[in-house]
């Protein structure tokens, strides 16, 4: 499939769905003096285009008692083991984000824990999962930067 050409219109759709996934297409439309059945028709294009992949709600993990976070690289005895690995670290609701990497690790996984205590519960469930060789543990102190827009806009100037 070819790469889909988008224009101003549809940058400006994105960015506002970027902002708020639910603000209603009729409120994108009197903002860019479009139709709501002109944002319906961008959006779904964007949507069979493989572009817009659902919508995601944001939540305060702080507020909801998770405000650990930890980035646990996993060591594999070895990487034919890897989606194995995977399948079990899938079963582990507290690591929130995996990826297979090269370099030091074979898998970087973000960690989400009601504190150190329960972290160090959840590193120990990544440790006993057959073919894990050992973890090595880094403790995030804040996210700073967590921004899709900057990326976005990136990517828009360069198409």
């Amino acid at each position: 499939m070819g790469k889909i050409k988008l224009d101003e219109i549809d940058h400006q759709i994105l960015d506002m769905l970027i902002d708020n996934t639910r603000i209603p297409f009729t409120d994108i439309a009197k903002k860019l003096l479009i139709s709501a059945g002109t944002v319906h028709v961008r959006v779904k294009k964007m949507e069979e285009a493989g572009i817009i992949k659902g919508s995601s709600l944001m939540l305060d993990y702080k507020k909801l008692g998770y405000s650990f976070i930890a980035y646990v690289g996993v060591y594999l005895n070895n990487t034919s083991q890897t989606k194995f690995v995977l399948e079990r670290i899938n079963e582990i609701p507290f690591v929130t984000v995996a990826h297979i990497t090269t370099g030091k690790f074979n898998i970087f996984c973000k960690i989400r824990a009601r504190s150190t205590e329960h972290a160090k519960e959840v590193i120990f469930l990544l440790d006993d999962i057959e073919g894990v060789y050992r973890t090595e543990t880094m403790i995030s102190l804040e996210e700073s930067i967590n921004d899709k827009k900057r990326l976005m806009h990136s990517i828009f100037n360069d198409m």
